[in-house]
């Protein structure tokens, strides 16, 4: 243990245990957490896109509208302080906050807005489509938004409502990063892209002090906040992929969260020194096939994978408290959810329907898996209920980045991963799993649809766009159901279970805020008693 406490906090943490007690070893004003944080590959809010980077970001920058840590349901005002909306003129004008200022000591500027939305574009990375679909181009940014005084106009050429922008808008790639600090350290024509990845430079709660990837990240307090300076000094996130351990270092108070614990662990745990808190998550967990791999093209196979998940073992057992049973792309719980539930698992349909389609078997496919829990898990059950109907799977397991560059780059053949939306808007999931356009392999689009080569039928991509242009919020709810229905009955995408967020910590730790996705995890309020 004494190598944990080392590379936690050096000496702070190495403060003996005395026989049959446990103490917290770590410091008053830091937190320390254990998490798996191996699927970090970018921490630039122009290009971080996964959920620990997500996670991290929410606490180092801020935007013009966001979901703040005292209440993650209520879009409220950040960096700016007020704004008024021209529906006619597709434009919102934002009024900036009075002495904001970044952890640099730089007053925040609308000169940095600016900068922060042109450097996106113009960067062009994973994330920039949520930007970019306002209609925004390298050529036309400057007349998309404008600087004037203490105000930023912003306009958009979509078929869409304001209420829509405003969601964009607080998105993770419209994170305000300081032009000043960030023009410091601008190498060829990388906008600070490469700097961004290891540093920071924003006007958030917290700031990056040093990151190690997949091994740990530090974050120490802005005291300068608008919002307040937060009562923990430093957060520490600890890469620990392995469960046990996590549980081990919880256990002895050389952490004081441990976020990736299984059911298992979470119900044996102390009650008298820990504590364990849920939190609904709007992550969704599928399985997909890749298009481009020829014996996963046929839709009895898409069919036939329907009935051959164990849904109910699962959720029953190795997953029971951290996700349901859940068919379809937008959570439960939010408007415009389909919660129906017509597939379980029934392996003589499954091989009936591959049979009546002439589909010959065995069908031997690569499973690519995220190597920690409950990932493997889920491999492993899917393998045996596959092989069943003779769908044999080899798995490869891989840290979250492999499998997800691997995602990206279409050259796995099925993959087993999770999706939580960009912003909280049912477009956001529908333009990942029922849109896409031009499957072109040039045409890199950060959707699961593009990534599975899965070329959607027209009229539905006709019917994604219908539902985004859409004024009355019940009919459009209605298409953002239809399509629903589906994605569900007809794609290569099988989508099988809804996140629920067990996390376990110390008796002493108040004030931690987890909303619905990793874009809503703040640690400024965080106390410890």
């Amino acid at each position: 243990m004494k190598l944990f406490r080392a590379a936690l906090l050096a000496s702070a943490l190495s403060l003996p245990l005395a026989a049959g007690a446990v103490y917290a070893a770590t410091p008053a004003d830091a937190l320390v957490i254990a998490q798996n944080i191996d699927d970090i590959v970018a921490l630039d809010p122009a290009q971080a896109y996964e959920f620990s980077a997500g996670e991290i970001n929410a606490n180092l920058y801020d935007h013009l509208v966001q979901y703040a840590a005292e209440d993650t349901t209520v879009l409220a005002p950040g960096l700016a302080s007020e704004w008024t909306a021209d529906e006619a003129a597709k434009s919102l004008t934002f009024t900036m906050r009075e002495g904001a200022t970044f952890a640099s000591g730089n007053p925040v500027r609308a000169e940095d807005v600016h900068y922060s939305f042109k450097r996106v574009i113009a960067l062009n990375l994973t994330p920039a489509f949520i930007l970019t679909q306002l209609g925004w181009t390298p050529e036309n940014i400057d007349e998309m938004v404008t600087v004037d005084g203490n105000t930023v106009t912003v306009k958009w050429t979509g078929d869409f409502a304001s209420a829509f922008v405003l969601n964009v808008l607080a998105a993770r790639p419209a994170a305000i990063v300081d032009e000043v600090l960030v023009s410091q350290h601008v190498t060829g024509d990388d906008w600070g892209n490469a700097w961004l990845n290891t540093n920071s430079a924003g006007s958030g709660p917290f700031v990056l002090t040093d990151y190690r990837p997949a091994e740990l990240v530090r974050l120490t307090a802005n005291e300068t906040y608008f919002g307040g300076a937060p009562a923990m000094k430093q957060v520490l996130i600890r890469h620990v992929a392995e469960a046990a351990t996590q549980q081990l270092l919880l256990t002895s108070g050389d952490v004081d969260m441990a976020k990736n614990l299984t059911p298992d662990q979470i119900s044996s745990l102390p009650a008298d020194t820990v504590k364990v808190e849920s939190y609904p998550q709007a992550a969704v967990h599928f399985l997909s096939f890749n298009q481009k791999t020829e014996s996963l093209t046929p839709p009895a196979v898409w069919e036939a994978a329907r009935y051959l998940v164990d849904y109910d073992g699962m959720t029953e057992t190795f997953l029971k408290g951290q996700m349901e049973k859940h068919q379809a792309f937008w959570p439960k719980g939010f408007p415009g959810s389909y919660d129906e539930t017509p597939y379980s698992y029934d392996v003589e349909k499954a091989k009936q329907i591959l049979a009546d389609a002439g589909i010959q078997t065995p069908i031997n496919v690569t499973l690519d898996v995220i190597n920690s829990t409950p990932f493997t898990d889920i491999a492993q059950s899917l393998q045996a209920g596959f092989a069943e109907a003779g769908i044999n799977f080899e798995i490869l397991p891989g840290t979250g980045a492999q499998v997800i560059t691997k995602y990206r780059e279409r050259t796995h053949q099925a993959m087993l991963l999770y999706w939580g939306p960009d912003f909280m808007d049912p477009h956001s999931n529908a333009k990942a799993f029922a849109y896409n356009s031009n499957n072109a392999d040039d045409n890199y689009t950060a959707t699961t649809t593009w990534r599975n080569a899965w070329a959607v039928p027209q009229e539905m991509n006709d019917e994604v766009n219908a539902a985004l242009a859409e004024a009355d919020q019940a009919k459009r709810n209605e298409l953002y159901i239809d399509l629903q229905k589906k994605v569900q009955a007809e794609s290569p995408i099988v989508i099988m279970f809804q996140a629920e967020l067990q996390i376990a910590m110390a008796n002493n730790v108040d004030g931690y805020v987890n909303g619905s996705n990793s874009d809503f995890v703040y640690y400024r309020l965080v106390t410890k008693q």
